[in-house]
């Protein structure tokens, strides 16, 4: 029934499971493990469990899977894997498909933690990864080989927001026989086409938008049940990174209003967007959805909308940056994204500061770039707060 029904219908309804008592909110099976009627039953679960069976709680759980189900209806993949936090899929989708001897192409521009996973971990069994500027196809095309095993990248880069071409890297990529994994977090799901686009596997951390309220850490992995189930399912659970019964929770009630938090959201940051551009404090406001963003025609196409997050190269460096968000009264000052709050990041010291300064002038984190990941609130009183503070930096 849910394929014929919109994403933001599927986004409350799909998945769901209902015990005998026939509760309205979803149920939190609070358990780590399950019973048994008899010993050939455990037997016989072990062997092979039933779609709606189920063995200890880091190999599944009714309420992880009712999670799992719903975001697999949401994104229009064929299944999904809940992970205890974005990096855990990030890591243990890599991780979980590549052995030693393989190669890796990855776009340069990444979240600092995704950098040292593929420069730090992989490389240290045996996988060989070659960086590229995310937006020049050119560099992809020379660095895909007949022994590629996947690329990599984020959809739109943190936090300096390049867009990377789905399609174009994708077709790159399947004529190699490479699989394309997509980093997708501040596509999101409401704007995501990445798999309709050619992603393989498509990853969220369920932190950001999916909660979008500050809760709690959670992640998702989603692509074919083939990959899900024999290729991710038996390296998580073995190692340890599934989602638990209490966060899958959070995050299907995260669900329930995700299409509208997101849409709010964007057009938020879009009206900021618009009303900073050309102020004297700044050489520059990013936001894929405005007109003059150098992929602003690619932005349209791969997603229709420009998101939920901006960021603003102050003058003055990390001076005037820090007195930025110093004077900033609706906002708070933190290093997640995706809230319904307003969040706003500085870079440069933070959730990048361990990056060497050369690959920091490589990526375009200037010390006065500050990332805005724009709330829910009134769009008047967050013009007028930014206006305010960037009267003070």
């Amino acid at each position: 029934m849910t394929k014929d029904l919109s994403p933001r219908t599927r986004a409350v309804h799909a998945g769901t499971r209902r015990s005998q008592y026939g509760e309205v909110s979803e149920a939190i099976f609070l358990t780590q493990g399950f019973v048994y009627d008899s010993a050939e039953q455990a037997e016989a679960r072990f062997i092979e469990a039933g779609p709606d069976e189920f063995i200890y709680a880091r190999y599944g759980n009714p309420t992880v899977a009712m999670f799992e189900e719903r975001i697999a209806a949401l994104e229009g993949a064929e299944d999904a894997f809940a992970t205890a936090s974005g990096m855990a899929a990030v890591s243990g989708a890599l991780s979980a498909m590549l052995k030693a001897g393989d190669h890796v192409v990855s776009a340069r521009a990444l979240f600092g933690s995704c950098l040292y996973v593929l420069e730090e971990i992989l490389t240290r069994y045996g996988v060989e990864v070659t960086f590229v500027d995310g937006t020049d196809l050119s560099q992809w095309e020379a660095a895909i080989r007949e022994d590629t095993a996947a690329v990599f990248f984020e959809s739109i880069s943190n936090p300096t927001l390049q867009v990377v071409d789905i399609a174009a890297v994708a077709q790159l990529a399947h004529a190699k026989g490479a699989m394309v994994v997509v980093d997708n977090v501040f596509a999101t799901p409401v704007w995501s086409r990445a798999l309709s686009q050619g992603a393989d596997v498509v990853i969220y951390s369920a932190t950001k938008h999916i909660d979008g309220q500050g809760r709690a850490l959670g992640g998702v992995i989603l692509g074919t049940q083939a990959f899900i189930r024999k290729t991710v399912e038996p390296y998580m659970k073995h190692t340890g990174g599934s989602m638990s019964p209490f966060t899958a929770w959070v995050m299907l009630k995260g669900l329930e209003t995700l299409d509208l938090r997101v849409r709010a959201q964007t057009t938020n940051a879009s009206t900021l967007a618009e009303a900073l551009t050309g102020h004297d404090k700044l050489h520059k406001v990013i936001y894929p959805g405005h007109a003059d963003h150098p992929q602003h025609d690619l932005v349209q196409r791969q997603m229709g909308q420009g998101g939920t997050v901006l960021s603003l190269d102050l003058k003055g460096g990390k001076e005037a940056a820090f007195r930025f968000l110093n004077a900033i009264e609706v906002g708070v000052i933190s290093n997640n994204l995706g809230d319904a709050k307003t969040i706003l990041t500085h870079p440069a010291t933070t959730t990048h500061q361990r990056l060497p300064q050369d690959q920091k002038d490589a990526l375009g984190i200037t010390p006065g770039l500050v990332r805005m990941s724009v709330g829910i609130e009134d769009a008047d009183d967050l013009a007028a707060d930014v206006l305010q503070a960037l009267s003070q930096a």
